[in-house]
């Protein structure tokens, strides 16, 4: 299965709700990406330009698509950014593969 990461920004009133009634979202996470045949690795809180980030595993793009427009339709989460993650000896084999590639780039 592959691996993906989102980071996501809640809405105001998610922080709000969030702070009112503070639950651990990764039982809600883990349900949803089961649902679609994957797996959740884990759920971080962090500073910055996104509130948190979700690391988890799924069968394809496909189901990811569908677990995360679940999730924005909820209503609680502002913006997310999604990446589909290559282990290091993918990479490896990738860079061989390209090594024996040739591509010219435009002419002016």
């Amino acid at each position: 299965m592959a691996i993906y990461m989102s980071q996501f920004t809640y809405t105001a009133e998610a922080w709000a709700a969030l702070s009112k009634n503070p639950v651990d979202r990764r039982d809600g996470l883990r349900k949803l990406f089961e649902s679609v045949g994957g797996k959740l690795i884990e759920l971080y809180y962090s500073f910055g330009s996104h509130d948190g980030v979700i690391l988890y595993e799924a069968p394809d793009d496909q189901s990811v698509a569908a677990a995360i427009i679940a999730a924005i339709g909820a209503g609680h989460v502002r913006s997310i950014s999604t990446t589909h993650l290559i282990p290091v000896e993918d990479m490896i084999a990738a860079l061989g593969r390209a090594g024996a590639m040739s591509y010219s780039a435009p002419k002016s």
